[in-house]
């Protein structure tokens, strides 16, 4: 297509692609405005959207906005533009995240298995089976993490336990934690013109007690989950990381981790997000020790297997996601 003209259905299209992404709690804390003499779309923070007790540094809102980010780059290039990245142009505003500029025509042609998988991914907090996944996946996943700049590591089967046992902790802390509970549960709801947070539907089962610690955003409020016995016996556990913490970093996590959900997905593999004890100084750093490199920086806790597709949870529209040029930004006419 033209690597010069970008109209009205494209760009919503673009749009779309990147909101499809994760985002902690469905929050898409994330708002986009096109430069239309630059063809260049900025992704800025949307901080009224933002988790004041959960995510209280914005950590989790970079990483969320990274996996729209890698969206919009796979969506450019497929459409036929080189996506020019850049990682918080503005130093004078705080909000301004990441750009990605229309460039001249694609040299390369992203995977369009990559492309297609974007709009299936979905989280699956159901249980798995207990196949295993093939070790050329796993390099292959391990592959894509680096390519953006961060670190994919298995667990082993002592290290799955360690990691599963700091999560569990950091869900009992969540339920204790009034403030954290009550922002988990304003999360919860049913779909409506806002399109965001989760809806009850996707919420899934609970195995936090006994097994795979998932996220209990009823706090406890609700029947008993799954028996633990339909969870796989030995979950696929791996930690993305970064080598710092700035951030860039956050940002380079988030593209980093739904490139290895995509390619996750081409290949038919579930993913679920264990975020918990991310949301614990002491915690996060727990994930790392006596990991090879104990210097880097727990991103995200990731749930690999094969199993049911989970639920939809909805999106915001193209419309609400994009704000509006002001005057001065709409080229003059021609002529």
């Amino acid at each position: 297509m033209s690597t010069t003209l970008l109209d009205v259905a494209t760009l919503e299209k673009l749009i779309e692609a990147a909101v499809a992404a994760p985002s902690i709690h469905n929050t898409q804390p994330w708002r986009f405005r096109l430069d239309p003499h630059t063809l260049t779309l900025e992704i800025r923070a949307a901080p009224e959207r933002g988790l004041r007790h959960t995510d209280p540094s914005g950590r989790a809102l970079h990483v969320s906005v990274g996996c729209a980010l890698f969206n919009l780059r796979l969506a450019v290039a497929h459409f036929g533009w080189a996506p020019v990245t850049r990682l918080l142009p503005g130093p004078g505003e705080p909000d301004l995240l990441a750009s990605v500029r229309l460039g001249g025509h694609a040299r390369f042609s992203p995977a369009p298995e990559l492309y297609e998988a974007l709009w299936r991914r979905r989280s699956s907090r159901f249980p798995f089976s207990d196949r295993p996944l093939p070790s050329a996946l796993l390099t292959e996943l391990a592959e894509a993490a680096h390519t953006e700049g961060a670190l994919l590591s298995r667990a082993g089967l002592g290290g799955s336990a360690r990691v599963l046992r700091v999560t569990r902790e950091a869900e009992r802390r969540n339920t204790a934690d009034a403030d954290r509970g009550a922002e988990d549960r304003r999360w919860i709801r049913e779909p409506d013109e806002a399109a965001v947070g989760i809806p009850p539907a996707a919420v899934g089962p609970q195995d936090y007690r006994d097994h795979v610690p998932m996220r209990d955003f009823g706090a406890h409020r609700h029947p008993a989950g799954l028996d633990a016995r339909a969870f796989e016996k030995r979950p696929t556990i791996a930690v993305l990381c970064t080598a710092h913490d700035r951030r860039a970093d956050w940002l380079r996590a988030g593209q980093a981790l739904q490139h290895v959900l995509l390619v996750a997905e081409a290949h038919g593999v579930r993913a679920s997000l264990l975020h918990q004890a991310m949301e614990w100084p002491d915690l996060r750093e727990q994930l790392v020790r006596g990991s090879q490199d104990g210097r880097s920086h727990a991103q995200m806790v990731l749930r690999l297997g094969y199993g049911p597709q989970g639920p939809a949870s909805p999106r915001r529209t193209a419309a609400r996601s994009v704000e509006r040029p002001t005057p001065q930004d709409t080229p003059p006419a021609p002529g």
